[in-house]
């Protein structure tokens, strides 16, 4: 037995006895859920109730759930808890995603934000008791196209924005490291966000996007190659130039390739400040 399915045959009928029915639907998420984990991977549980058991931390379901835990932290196994969540909560944010509302929520864990979709169609269904999670799942198995319409405005309007703004240029000229820094990654992230949209596949998160990225059939020229010297511009003297350059450059591609979707995704105008 590997020691993901070990992990997952102590852990899970634990986590599910955290209900008050005593039968929460349970998920492993991140790179075991995208099926990338390695050795410096975590275990992200999820689990779905329509309820826990009050004062649960005082409960003895929560003692064996911990001590569990802690033994395998112990083993030297990453495993950062548990994040519980309720079915209302969920169909109530999937509905929102699904009509095109970005839902996106901020956590300490997070780079650019979570988003629903990309955890509910990649994550590994470990105990599914009422089937939520599998349903959610068949609702994203075509990407929806209203989604993809409001994730490119979005996006499309971060890279418009920014690819002839007078401030990015003043900025190298100035070298403002931490400005130049935040943007390079607030950019990098617009460009992915529309990338895999007009692929239609699920934005990868906050890991193995460019590992990700590599296998779509639709990507600029030479993306791959392109994004790392983007995020990787080494010591030369005019490095943040040519980042900036570089970026530039492929916002152009991008919008190029987007731009046969145009009569298909109802994208709206770019707002002027």
């Amino acid at each position: 037995m590997s020691l993901r399915d070990e992990v997952i045959a102590e852990m899970v009928p634990l986590i599910a006895d955290l209900a008050e029915d005593g039968a929460a639907a349970v998920a492993l998420a991140g790179s075991h859920g995208k099926g990338r984990a390695d050795t410096l991977s975590d275990f992200d549980f999820r689990a779905y109730s329509d309820a826990y058991r009050p004062q649960l931390r005082q409960t003895e379901q929560w003692q064996r759930f911990a001590a569990a835990q802690l033994r395998y932290q112990d083993r030297g196994v990453r495993m950062d808890g548990i994040w519980m969540r309720s079915y209302s909560g969920v169909r109530r944010d999937l509905n929102a995603w699904l009509a095109g509302h970005l839902v996106e929520k901020e956590f300490d864990w997070t780079i650019w934000g979570y988003q629903l979709p990309t955890d509910l169609s990649c994550q590994l269904i470990a105990h599914d008791p009422h089937g939520h999670l599998a349903g959610w799942r068949t609702e994203l198995a075509e990407f929806p196209e209203t989604l993809r319409g409001a994730l490119f405005a979005r996006y499309r309007g971060i890279l418009s924005y920014w690819k002839d703004d007078y401030h990015y240029d003043s900025k190298v000229i100035r070298r403002d490291l931490v400005f130049l820094t935040g943007l390079t990654g607030k950019l990098v992230n617009a460009i992915m966000q529309v990338i895999f949209a007009y692929n239609r596949h699920y934005f990868p998160g906050d890991g193995w996007n460019l590992v990700l990225a590599a296998e779509l059939p639709r990507v600029p020229p030479h993306f791959i190659e392109r994004m790392t010297d983007i995020l990787e511009p080494g010591p030369a003297p005019d490095r943040w130039h040519r980042q900036r350059e570089n970026i530039v450059s492929m916002i152009e591609d991008v919008e190029a390739l987007i731009s046969t979707e145009v009569g298909r995704v109802h994208l709206p105008a770019v707002e002027e400040l």
